[in-house]
């Protein structure tokens, strides 16, 4: 079948229940959030990934690379770490003809599925550089754009219990994130299961079922969906009830949020709203997904004011709101 060719609903499916399958032989649980971080993956987008030490984040995104035979590569990130140390850095070679000449050595960014781990220790000037590269797709080293492969995905990761030594990532930064996703500590069945997996040899082989090709025609396949215009309207009375100066705001958010969700916002509501559709063998979009993905879509987004902080109101607290008080029809 040619690349441009659009994918079948039930390809689509099977080739997301393949991959899922195929990752749940290695990770443990954690369903709901593979799901999610393979609709932003299937919706062109990055995740932030949010969760204390050993939930298995990592493993996550390793696997993932590993099943759909993406080039991988992680990026630690510490106070140290410079831009030139992500994107790469011109540096000096002999040249075949003689002499010496200026050669570009990429960086780690220069991958199709990238972890950023532990994104909020890296300094604003380096999370500055990965936020080009989020955005537009492209890295700047000495005036000269470098651009990167397609598909190209951020899987970033957060500890949010240790704040010592971090830099809170920026409004604009966050916003490039399709997904905040919070990774839970597993149950007590689950966490018997990891053990049995992880404290008696090696780790289950895992078979490479997809590759960024099919990523990328599944991408196609979603956005040729044309949703409802019940759908959209939705989507854009979510994000502007999300406002705390908007009419349609309901009583909690106009007391706690300072500022509420961008045009990314309603993006990220419809085009994961009709992955949703999909992965359930639907071309019909319905309300209904778009109120599945909307606490990942909109949690880091709602900003708090100072007494939604001190009264220890959550984002979430304000996103099951506005699905509680917004209908589904003006």
């Amino acid at each position: 079948m040619a690349t441009a060719e659009l994918l079948s609903v039930d390809e689509f499916c099977e080739t997301a229940a393949r991959i899922e399958r195929e990752v749940a032989r290695r990770l443990v649980g954690q369903q709901s959030v593979l799901r999610h971080v393979l609709i932003c993956l299937i919706a062109g987008g990055h995740a932030l990934l949010e969760g204390v030490p050993g939930l298995g984040k990592t493993m996550l995104v390793r696997t993932l690379a590993d099943v759909l035979d993406l080039r991988f590569s992680r990026i630690q990130f510490t106070p140290d770490l410079m831009p030139a140390d992500i994107v790469g850095t011109n540096i000096l070679v002999e040249a075949p003809e003689g002499g010496r000449r200026f050669q570009f050595q990429a960086g780690p960014l220069f991958a199709n599925l990238v972890l950023a781990d532990e994104i909020n220790r890296a300094t604003p000037k380096t999370q500055s550089a990965l936020l080009e590269a989020m955005q537009e797709r492209t890295v700047t080293v000495a005036n000269t754009i470098h651009v990167l492969e397609e598909p190209f995905f951020v899987l970033a990761t957060q500890n949010p219990i240790e704040m010592e030594g971090t830099y809170p990532l920026p409004e604009a930064q966050l916003d490039r994130f399709l997904f905040k996703l919070h990774v839970a500590f597993p149950p007590p069945e689950e966490l018997v299961e990891i053990l049995n997996r992880t404290t008696t040899g090696l780790l289950p082989a895992v078979s490479r079922v997809a590759d960024g090709a099919t990523l990328l025609r599944m991408s196609r396949l979603a956005r040729a969906l044309t949703p409802a215009p019940a759908v959209v309207d939705y989507a854009v009375r979510l994000v502007l009830a999300s406002h705390p100066s908007s009419d349609l705001a309901p009583p909690l958010v106009r007391r706690y949020a300072r500022y509420g969700a961008s045009p990314r916002g309603a993006q990220a509501l419809v085009l994961a709203g009709k992955i949703v559709a999909l992965l359930d063998g639907r071309q019909r979009v319905e309300v209904d997904d778009v109120r599945a993905i909307a606490p990942a879509a909109l949690r880091h987004r709602l900003l708090l004011n100072f007494e939604g902080e001190a009264e220890g109101v959550t984002p979430d607290a304000l996103v099951a709101e506005l699905l509680r008080t917004v209908p589904a029809a003006a």
